[in-house]
């Protein structure tokens, strides 16, 4: 585990694929900050930027240039709000995207729960700690606990997706699977503009 201040020390740690999840104050994009972007490789390697509230603009260039890097894969669990969150924090757009959770809703029609401690335990038979989820990430030293929480929120998420992956094409529903994570930039976009997507398509 390694814990930088406000940019990863380069842009090339990550290739082809990167599990991404953020900590914030709270759920409401554009009042609540972003306070942590945890990283994770295919093989576990797990990287976390503590945001500062008194970062600069150009003090995370190395973390702007991975997540808008078009040839590295971002995987996230309920993609919407953490790209929403990135791109109001850090100005940028974040892609490609995989959403474990669209994925879990898509394939996992038999069950109405989806949230990552969920699929962890169903899908890989990994219990994972959500006791953190709710502390205070704009702390300026995080605590050792919050870090493990933190991490354990992008380990597991390269095995979620190749599972999932596998469920989606046996069940035919890969390519819906697709159109819906490329439409979360469409979504994130709608609501950085304060537009409800969901009035768009009332009569």
């Amino acid at each position: 585990m390694n814990l930088h201040i406000n940019d990863l020390p380069s842009d090339d740690i990550f290739r082809d694929s990167v599990a991404v999840d953020t900590e914030t104050m709270g759920l409401v994009t554009k009042r609540d900050r972003l306070c942590l972007v945890q990283l994770c490789s295919r093989d576990g390697d797990v990287h976390m930027v503590q945001i500062k509230k008194d970062r600069g603009d150009g003090d995370s260039e190395h973390l702007k240039r991975l997540l808008t890097d078009k040839s590295i894969l971002k995987i996230f669990h309920f993609a919407r709000f953490d790209v929403s969150v990135l791109n109001h924090a850090l100005g940028i757009e974040t892609s490609p995207i995989w959403c474990t959770k669209i994925a879990s809703k898509l394939v996992r029609t038999y069950s109405d729960r989806h949230g990552l401690k969920v699929l962890c335990k169903e899908i890989l038979g990994v219990d994972i700690s959500k006791y953190e989820q709710s502390s205070d990430w704009g702390r300026d030293v995080l605590t050792r606990e919050q870090l493990n929480y933190a991490a354990g929120d992008v380990l597991h998420l390269h095995k979620l997706k190749a599972k999932l992956e596998e469920m989606l094409l046996r069940e035919g529903r890969m390519s819906l699977a697709e159109r819906c994570f490329h439409a979360v930039e469409t979504f994130s976009a709608l609501e950085l503009a304060d537009v409800n997507p969901d009035e768009l398509f009332l009569h």
